[in-house]
């Protein structure tokens, strides 16, 4: 993946080139003992992530998919429910939303963050539901359903501004469920609390993805919930193990969604370069703001507010041309990504919700301009000086090709 660049969007090589012995001496130490399924390097891992991330529990799973459907789950949503959240994010969202048996319901994002706009799902609760008899619930007028929870994404390693989002959530009875896929260690000031809290740290749960090109990221697959709620934590950890309190005693149907020993290792190794491996990028981040200069016309960088502390697990700046400047990149020797193209209410796989091109403006905007830089830890001045030259010029040879079509 790196040969071929000169500037590669992610180095994973490097990285593990640096921790060779360590990762290969858990799993012989996997080999010697044959625990491959559970046991203490899980339960230690378990540990370690619920103390980074300020929660009181930790639970492994096999994915940062499983972690969001079974936090859902685990939390009280069920089939039939409404669970809001943004159409600018991975698809894995709301596939846990719909595993669960839930209804993905979306409002849009902030167009300087790209996470969730508290005042689209203020207008969403007050002006599209009606309030339910009873526990106040708000019902979705469309589809009649009960909005049980919202799952704000804490998009490119960004927190969401969760202070309104926790009071909108209070006054309709609803659950907090973070998506925190991309955001380990990253923080936010709460007013309401007075003091910066940790992604994971803040919903009734939060979900976490492990897939190796994460801030944290396992060899493989992986991910975990983190909570504050000991019943909650129970709950989970039965959902991903067929349900069981021991073995062969089911209280519930479950899963096969645990997270393997080995895995668990190796991200143990990882959890200890973490705090240093997010300044790097926050580093990167802040030289890259210094290359681009203060002409946002052009690049418009990512917006970091005073109030989040953010771990740039991507780097998304937003261009005109996005596709011809790709392709000029390339040739260039430089790595980049699309996160994510087309917003989730347009894809195919959601035809059956009924949205149309129009009802999420923001998302719509931003999705054919969002780019992504190379950003990784090792990512090194010299590499980024030829990311910015190399931009510049084909913002510039971009902005020709369009002079000469209109003359």
């Amino acid at each position: 993946m790196c040969a071929a660049y000169k500037v590669p969007f992610l180095d994973l090589t490097g990285l593990h080139a640096k921790l060779e012995e360590e990762l290969v001496a858990v799993f012989r130490q996997a080999l010697k003992t044959s625990g491959f399924v559970g046991g203490s390097e899980v339960e230690e891992f378990e540990k370690e992530f619920a103390r980074f991330c300020d929660a009181d529990y930790c639970v492994g799973v096999s994915s940062g998919t499983d972690a969001l459907r079974f936090a859902l789950m685990a939390a009280g949503v069920a089939p039939g429910d409404v669970v809001v959240t943004v159409p600018n994010t991975f698809i894995a969202t709301t596939e846990a939303i719909s595993q669960a048996g839930a209804l993905p319901r979306f409002v849009d994002i902030d167009e300087n963050t790209y996470n969730m706009d508290a005042a689209r799902l203020a207008d969403y609760l007050e002006n599209k539901c009606i309030p339910e008899g009873g526990n106040g619930r708000p019902v979705d007028k469309e589809t009649g359903k009960v909005v049980k929870a919202v799952v704000p994404v804490h998009l490119y390693g960004q927190s969401a501004d969760m202070d309104p989002i926790f009071e909108l959530a209070e006054r309709h009875s609803l659950t907090v469920v973070e998506d925190a896929c991309q955001a380990h260690g990253a923080e936010y000031f709460s007013n309401r609390e007075n003091q910066w809290t940790k992604a994971g740290s803040m919903g009734k749960a939060a979900a976490f993805s492990f897939y190796p090109g994460k801030n944290l990221g396992a060899c493989g697959e992986g991910g975990a919930v983190t909570t504050n709620d000991a019943e909650l934590s129970r709950k989970v950890r039965m959902l991903r193990d067929h349900g069981q309190a021991k073995k062969y005693y089911h209280e519930m149907e479950g899963y096969n969604g645990r997270l393997d020993a080995i895995q668990a290792g190796f991200l143990r190794i990882k959890l200890r370069h973490l705090p240093e491996w997010n300044e790097k990028r926050r580093q990167a981040a802040g030289r890259y703001r210094e290359l681009c200069g203060t002409d946002e016309h052009a690049v418009i960088l990512p917006y970091e507010p005073d109030w989040t502390r953010a771990i740039y697990h991507l780097f998304v700046v937003r261009v005109a041309h996005r596709e011809e400047i790709m392709q000029y990149l390339s040739l260039a020797g430089v790595g980049t990504g699309i996160h994510y193209p087309i917003p989730l209410h347009l894809q195919k796989a959601y035809q059956h919700l009924g949205y149309r091109p129009g009802d999420f403006p923001v998302a719509e905007k931003v999705a054919p301009e969002i780019l992504s830089l190379p950003m990784f830890p090792g990512l090194t001045s010299d590499q980024q000086n030829i990311v910015i030259a190399q931009l510049s010029e084909a913002v510039l040879e971009a902005a020709k090709h369009e002079r000469r079509e209109a003359a």
